[in-house]
């Protein structure tokens, strides 16, 4: 398979793309800073490519797919993605516009790059990183829960319309992942899993090409149960003092 990850520099991204590696797959991945690889990433792994590339500018990540394709483009995985790292108690709107854009458009450019390349084979398999942050709004994350849960939805969305059509879209949603990204937090972060076991069930549910896997199963069950709780509750639980993550 040919497979292009944006945000496939460290973490869950980078994980995936190793595991794919290992099984003799070509795979490309993108980042800001392509720097932050392994420095033996590339000798080590000879079908891997790597492109400097900001999610947030369109003509990039398009280019960077087309020039990985070349006209075959079997899996492409939206990864990318930042939070507001602290969670303050009063918005902050340019971090605010920041983690959407990178967040939502940074999906929205990849899966429409990778669509000009699929759309020729009629075939395809897209795959957004959402979190189970997306199922609700918790305190001081609004950018980074409204982001995920536009991923969720545009996945949930475009599974219904190009699944008919011989495309597979999946949405990912994992709890806390030991990365970069997850590092930042300052509250506890209940049933954290370290990014290669992450990126193991992940790489399953896309070869199950499973439209949402959302994962661990505690996790699932406690998101559950937040998000089918009646908003009056759920918004009352979180003004209990330390509550608030």
């Amino acid at each position: 398979m040919k497979i292009f990850i944006t945000g496939g520099t460290s973490g869950i991204g980078l994980s995936l793309a190793i595991a794919y590696l290992k099984e003799g797959h070509r795979v490309a991945v993108c980042g800001r800073n392509i720097k932050k690889l392994p420095e033996d990433f590339l000798s080590t792994y000879p079908k891997a490519e790597a492109f400097n590339v900001d999610v947030t500018k369109r003509e990039e990540v398009l280019k960077a797919i087309e020039d990985f394709s070349k006209g075959q483009l079997d899996l492409l995985i939206a990864n990318a993605g930042i939070s507001e790292g602290t969670k303050p108690n009063w918005p902050n709107f340019e971090s605010y516009r920041n983690v959407i854009d990178i967040n939502v458009n940074g999906v929205l450019y990849a899966f429409e790059g990778a669509l000009n390349i699929m759309k020729k084979q009629g075939r395809g398999h897209l795959v957004g990183i959402a979190s189970v942050a997306g199922f609700m709004g918790l305190p001081g994350a609004g950018a980074y829960c409204a982001s995920k849960s536009a991923v969720l939805k545009l996945c949930e969305s475009l599974s219904i319309d190009l699944t008919p059509q011989g495309y597979d879209v999946t949405a990912i949603c994992p709890g806390f992942i030991d990365t970069p990204l997850t590092r930042q937090n300052k509250h506890p972060m209940p049933f954290l899993m370290d990014a290669e076991e992450g990126a193991r069930r992940i790489k399953k549910a896309i070869a199950r090409k499973r439209p949402l896997y959302v994962f661990p199963f505690r996790m699932k069950i406690l998101v559950t149960i937040l998000d089918k709780m009646p908003r009056f509750l759920y918004r009352l639980i979180f003004k209990i003092p330390g509550a608030r993550p």
